[in-house]
């Protein structure tokens, strides 16, 4: 029986397949496809093996134009030329033989919820969303009706350059007035997902909700959360992994008016040298119905977790309810405690830090970390990075908007927020030594006690917030850095130098910040 969906008719659809089914469809269509030992469904993304941030447009219209921040993050689209790319990917879409359709909700609050709906040639893009989305139960499919919006994935074919606004042969583009996004040119799976939570992003704030790039947990048989913010690399999804706490989920969530809840069904992680002695969650987790995205395997289709020969962003999805500490369904009442998560390879922050509600916000608009650069000679030397509210790439809205909800909603619920250093101590990168990860969980354990609410503190010099100088569990002498370093000079001259990084990146942001916010900028 003919099918017409969002304008396509003429391939074979399948609906909100099973994931046994996709298996079938993969194995048979999709060149590279296989079945791993663990039972995980392993694909192959292409050319494109991560996002694609500078292809990425947002239609310009009078409607929303003024709400959204413009600039390198979000590049304008004409709205006909993302009509032509719609219509562009509606053809191309209808001229494949078999298209795979997925409705699923963004959102386990059911107040603030969206209906999405995928359209995508690949039965891996499928089982990926499938599993990233909320999984509607057999009447909540039935009674789907109409998407709030729609992802026209037509990334195997290539986008047309000649439609203004188009410079390359990938495109993402996103439009808020014809709720839809349409994808050409890449078919890594992770361009779906962000693409939903950066729609959240511009919706939640409108309705004076706080969307975050963040992980959260929950106290057991409590409804007291803790969300933990962080770049790649911090420990973000490792310290979430919490077997005396319930996971609400690893990466995108929303603050309301009445408690927290995560965006999505499922979680999305590195697997690069994955193993189950490191992280017995997440390598349990993904077995059948799960996804491994460009990973080798042997004969024996044993996944080689550190061949990273296509891409050292090998990735694992799976639904959240594959790790066994997850609450279900994925939401949590209002956090006592926010963690603003940083590796600093300079060896300046101290392991844990009590920040004021205004260096909360710089903090927060900052989004700092520091990653460690390539050996040059045989020297490495550790390269800041900053990221607004911990994920740039999917805020729509300015900086200082997230930072005003983030203030409004910490006043309200008096949270403590904190800043905890998961890098080096002693020293910079290659002088120092990293922060042993038990003492970075014995933090996380004593913020989630309530212990360091009250701990002895000393305020840093330049920096301003309150160095915690006792936590169970964590030596005395590295709790103040200054200290742990055996040339202090060096030191103050290496401290003086981060604050500077810090100050001269958020001259971008200074236009629109308040004097509040300002006035909790490092002295450098």
């Amino acid at each position: 029986m003919s099918v017409t969906i969002n304008g396509i008719s003429q391939p074979i659809i399948l609906r909100n397949a099973a994931p046994a089914v996709l298996y079938q469809e993969a194995i048979k269509y999709e060149a590279g496809s296989a079945i791993a030992a663990s039972g995980a469904l392993v694909a192959l993304s292409g050319e494109k093996t991560g996002r694609s941030p500078k292809d990425k447009r947002v239609v310009k219209h009078p409607d929303s134009a003024q709400n959204i921040w413009w600039g390198d993050i979000n590049r304008p689209l004409p709205e006909a030329s993302h009509i032509q790319l719609r219509d562009q990917a509606i053809t191309s879409l209808n001229e494949t033989q078999r298209l795979y359709v997925v409705d699923g909700f963004a959102g386990w609050d059911t107040q603030y919820r969206l209906k999405i709906r995928i359209i995508t040639s690949r039965p891996y893009h499928a089982l990926f969303m499938h599993n990233m989305l909320i999984r509607p139960n057999e009447a909540e499919l039935a009674n789907f009706g109409e998407p709030d919006y729609v992802v026209y994935n037509a990334g195997h074919v290539d986008a047309d350059q000649g439609i203004e606004g188009v410079t390359s042969n990938t495109s993402v583009s996103l439009s808020f007035e014809h709720r839809e996004m349409v994808i050409f040119g890449t078919e890594y799976a992770g361009e779906m997902k962000k693409g939903v939570f950066t729609i959240l992003n511009y919706l939640m704030p409108l309705q004076q909700q706080l969307p975050m790039h963040c992980s959260a947990t929950a106290e057991i048989n409590s409804e007291r959360s803790a969300v933990l913010f962080g770049l790649s690399g911090t420990g973000k999804t490792t310290l979430s992994a919490d077997p005396n706490r319930e996971l609400i989920g690893d990466d995108e969530h929303v603050w309301t008016d009445t408690g927290i809840f995560n965006i999505e069904g499922g979680c999305y992680a590195k697997v690069i040298d994955l193993s189950a002695e490191k992280e017995p969650e997440i390598y349990g987790a993904l077995g059948f119905g799960s996804v491994l995205e460009n990973v080798k395997f042997n004969d024996q289709h044993q996944v080689d977790y550190s061949d990273v020969s296509i891409t050292q962003n090998t990735r694992g999805c799976y639904p959240v309810e594959a790790i066994s500490n997850a609450r279900i369904p994925c939401l949590a009442g209002h956090p006592s405690d926010i963690v603003f998560l940083t590796c600093d390879a300079f060896g300046v922050l101290p392991p844990v830090a009590k920040l004021s509600p205004e260096q909360a916000m710089f903090h927060f608009i900052s989004g700092y970390t520091a990653k460690v650069a390539g050996t040059e000679m045989g020297v490495t030397e550790p390269e800041a990075t900053f990221s607004a509210c911990f994920g740039a790439p999917f805020m729509v809205w300015h900086p200082t908007k997230y930072a005003e909800l983030l203030a409004q909603k910490m006043q309200q619920h008096k949270v403590n927020v904190w800043l905890v250093n998961t890098g080096w101590s002693g020293g910079a990168y290659g002088v120092g030594s990293r922060i042993k990860l038990a003492y970075s969980r014995a933090i996380i354990d004593a913020i989630n006690a309530g212990e360091l609410a009250n701990a002895p503190s000393q305020t840093d010099s330049v920096f301003g917030f309150e160095i915690i100088t006792k936590c169970t569990g964590v030596p005395d002498n590295i709790l103040i850095p200054k200290n742990a370093w055996a040339d202090q000079s060096a030191y103050e001259k290496q401290a003086k130098s981060l604050a500077a990084m810090f100050n001269e990146n958020f001259t971008q942001y200074a236009a629109q910040a308040t004097d509040a916010i300002k006035s909790a900028a490092p002295k450098g």
